[in-house]
């Protein structure tokens, strides 16, 4: 079980690290254009926060249990994790992008699978 927790974290890592320095880094017209329609209707500000938040998730699905300092917070941000995932997943239904939600649903499965495995591991 400990194996399958780690890999899930690290696939978990590397998406929300990914998804979230993108954001942090390119402007939010420009992910717009990618296609990010969700994006049009909030603040760079709000974008940004999107970013970091993910950011955030990704590191403390990792580091803390992996360095041992406050393990607590590894179950802690993969509950984080499933918020997000639940507002996306609203936020893409009320724009009507259905392609979305696919990912939205096995990315929370994923969060909620290391936030019960590592709260009661």
């Amino acid at each position: 079980m400990n194996i399958a927790l780690w890999v899930v974290q690290g696939l978990l890592a590397v998406a929300y690290l990914a998804a979230g320095l993108m954001k942090l880094v390119r402007p939010r017209e420009q992910m717009v254009a990618s296609g990010q329609m969700w994006a049009k209707d909030i603040s760079d500000g709000a974008f940004k926060a999107v970013g970091a938040v993910e950011v955030a998730g990704a590191l403390g699905v990792v580091l803390p249990w992996l360095t041992g300092i406050a393990p607590i917070l590894t179950p802690i941000a993969a509950a984080g994790l499933v918020i997000v995932q639940i507002l996306a997943a609203r936020v893409h239904l009320k724009l009507g992008e259905t392609k979305s939600l696919p990912v939205n649903v096995v990315l929370l499965l994923l969060a909620a699978f290391v936030a019960v495995g590592r709260f009661i591991g």
